[in-house]
C-alpha cells in the first residue's frame, strides 16, 4: 500500500510500525537520492576545478591593472 510523504512523515514522527516492504521501499529511494547528489557533486566538482577556468580576455587583465589618473584640481 502507497501512503502519501505527509503520512509517512507523521508515522516516522510518531513511531507507528512500518512494514518491510515500505522499509524497503524508503531504502531504495535513499539510495537512488544518494547516488544522484553524488553524481551532481561530480559534475559539479569538475566544472569548478581551477585547472579548467577558461582565462580572462588579456584587455579585460589590462583594464583592471591600469593606473588611475587623477585630475590636478581634484588633489
Amino acid at each position: 500500500m502507497m501512503y502519501t510523504q505527509s503520512y509517512q512523515m507523521y508515522r516516522s514522527e510518531h513511531g507507528l510500525p512500518v512494514t518491510a516492504a515500505e522499509q524497503r521501499a524508503a531504502d531504495v529511494r535513499a539510495g537512488e537520492i544518494a547516488a544522484a547528489l553524488h553524481e551532481l557533486s561530480l559534475r559539479l566538482g569538475r566544472a569548478f576545478r581551477p585547472g579548467h577556468r577558461a582565462r580572462p580576455a588579456r584587455g579585460a587583465a589590462d583594464a583592471v591593472t591600469a593606473q588611475v589618473r587623477y585630475l590636478s584640481s581634484a588633489r
